[in-house]
């Protein structure tokens, strides 16, 4: 009997390492066809940005580039509006992004405080203000009547809180730091303002990191506030100025296919094509750069407060 159930155990075991050993084959295969998926695009982005257009259109450049060349880059760098976009892009992104969270930590740790009862009502403000919104005109008058129009400020204050991110950011402070810990510190004299500086700001880095990568990226990639409020040269940002170095050079292909014939305008289109891939590069690289220094405290935001002791 007992080597009956010895060979049994043994053949159980079998079993369950060669299922083990499939599912983790099965997860590979399905990894790496997600990431060939989602990866490829950007490869591509990439190779057609320095390849002939003409190969590129006609669906000959798939994994290698091919006649290379820098056109692109070229025509956009040697533009010195690119350099001024660059620097006032950064400005932005930088003081945005601080104010953005000056902003939201202190609204969320307020909210997240059960002793604070006028959170049932606030709240609920807040949510409302997601799905209802004055519109593009009233908002124009207000930023003009506040004249923000055509000064740095206008993308720097101009949602200033993010209600997402709040809602993200209240939970998490909810849900992983114990109110244990604020009844501890008020026993040794520790004020709302010193126990959320010392305690709530350096266990809450995951969220901090998280919420403050979507407000970069936010900035970043702000071209429509621009669009409406600003005016000058000197103050767009780099979203503004590679969309009209694009337009312009769409309009040139334009011009030269009406007033020089098809094979002109076929040549001018190649290069506005390749700007085009260039201008994507340009935009994205450098949120590309830093999204991996961030990207463990993704993982880190999701596993704190899973487990319950």
């Amino acid at each position: 009997m007992s080597r009956w159930n010895l060979q049994n155990s043994h053949s159980i075991a079998h079993s369950s390492g060669l299922a083990d050993r499939l599912y983790t084959a099965v997860v590979i295969v399905v990894s790496i066809f997600a990431f060939i998926i989602v990866a490829y695009p950007i490869y591509f982005i990439i190779i057609a940005s320095f390849s002939n257009s003409t190969l590129v259109s006609q669906g000959k450049v798939i994994l290698w580039p091919k006649g290379i060349n820098f056109y692109g880059y070229e025509q956009i760098f040697n533009d010195g509006r690119i350099w001024q976009g660059y620097l006032n892009t950064i400005i932005y992104t930088v003081l945005g992004t601080l104010l953005n969270l000056a902003v939201t930590l202190p609204a969320a740790y307020a909210l997240s405080q059960r002793g604070f009862i006028a959170r049932k009502v606030i709240m609920p403000l807040f949510v409302f203000t997601m799905y209802f919104g004055g519109g593009m005109i009233p908002t124009y008058l207000l930023v003009r009547d506040l004249h923000l129009l055509n000064t740095p400020w206008v993308m720097i204050v101009n949602g200033a809180l993010s209600v997402y991110n709040l809602i993200i950011t209240r939970t998490f402070i909810e849900s992983s730091i114990p109110q244990e810990l604020y009844e501890a510190a008020t026993l040794d004299g520790c004020s709302h303002f010193r126990y959320f500086i010392s305690v709530v700001m350096p266990l809450s880095k995951a969220v901090i990191s998280v919420i403050s990568l979507y407000y970069m990226v936010g900035h970043w990639n702000d071209f429509f506030n621009a669009l409406l409020y600003i005016n000058k040269d000197e103050l767009q940002p780099l979203q503004i100025v590679l969309r009209n170095i694009l337009l312009s050079n769409q309009a040139f292909a334009g011009g030269a296919g009406s007033g020089a014939g098809a094979g002109a305008g076929s040549y001018a289109q190649q290069f506005a094509d390749q700007i085009k891939y260039a201008v994507i590069i340009v935009s994205t690289v450098p949120v590309l750069m830093i999204y991996p220094f961030i990207q463990k405290y993704f993982e880190k935001g999701v596993m704190i407060g899973a487990v319950k002791g």
